[in-house]
């Protein structure tokens, strides 16, 4: 019987190399948790390489390979599954979060991604980069408003924000840039797309203070939670794990404004921003 055919890397290659590896993995009458043990990776990570959650890493594939005896397939063509646009220690998370159906995210310091304006993404990519060319902000930049385009779709995926106070408090760029950028998530929450809400300074002592985090639940995988640092980024799949974080968000939710004031608020700060830039 012929192998399974080399991946086309214009074609869902992530998606189309879970689909083979389930294929193979139920062709060698093995479970999900089978599989995962000699790789020592859990049941769920398995689930999520064949649902194209999670990338496929090399020194997995070459294993995998001999585990199920597919010939070097999977290590031919995982280079196909690893390519992204975004940089590596964020990629996984952003393709995840592109097939996610329920996002939920605590942001400390910055309007998430998702959220951002042009001009604001772009006062925070110079931050980030303040010797980087302009041709390499314009790509950054560019990167990340594809992204918003996730949210194009009316209903999905449902998107759950709690901001830190300290997000509509910080300027990135200036007043005016920081007005049209509140305007834009007000907007967002005034047509029902987004749901936000604000834990303000008030609150005090929090469950999040040691960073930012982001949960991710998907039709047909595991959930996710995903946490990021200055050019870092950790994917969580364990069940234990991810339910700790799940709670450490609902008591982030719990301590929070409810939507309708977190709404007043971030406009009321948007209507601050504006005519701190009138001259």
């Amino acid at each position: 019987m012929p192998g399974p055919k080399d991946l086309d890397p214009s074609s869902s290659p992530r998606a189309l190399l879970g689909a083979e590896l389930r294929h193979a993995r139920e062709k060698a009458e093995l479970t999900q948790e089978e599989l995962g043990a000699p790789l020592f990776v859990s049941g769920s990570f398995i689930g999520q390489l064949e649902a194209g959650t999670r990338r496929m890493q090399p020194e997995y594939a070459r294993q995998i390979d001999e585990i199920l005896g597919t010939n070097g397939f999977f290590a031919r063509n995982c280079k196909a599954s690893t390519k992204s646009k975004y940089p590596d220690h964020f990629a996984e998370a952003a393709e995840a979060e592109a097939i996610a159906t329920t996002i939920k995210e605590y942001a400390p310091l910055l309007i998430p991604g998702l959220l951002q304006t042009e001009a604001y993404a772009r006062a925070v990519f110079r931050a980030y980069q303040p010797t980087a060319t302009e041709a390499v902000i314009d790509e950054l930049v560019e990167a990340r408003l594809d992204r918003a385009h996730l949210l194009d779709d009316p209903t999905k995926p449902l998107l759950w924000t709690v901001l830190d106070e300290a997000v509509l408090r910080r300027e990135a760029g200036s007043p005016a840039v920081m007005a049209e950028a509140l305007r834009h998530v007000a907007a967002m929450i005034r047509r029902h797309r987004i749901i936000v809400q604000v834990l303000p300074f008030s609150a005090g002592a929090h469950a999040a203070m040691n960073g930012s985090l982001k949960l991710m639940s998907f039709e047909d995988a595991p959930p996710l939670a995903s946490l990021q640092g200055p050019e870092t980024g950790l994917l969580e799949d364990a069940p234990a794990t991810v339910a700790r974080h799940e709670l450490t968000y609902d008591l982030l939710a719990a301590s929070a404004l409810s939507p309708e004031a977190s709404l007043a608020l971030i406009e009321s700060v948007a209507e601050d921003c504006a005519h701190e830039d009138q001259p």
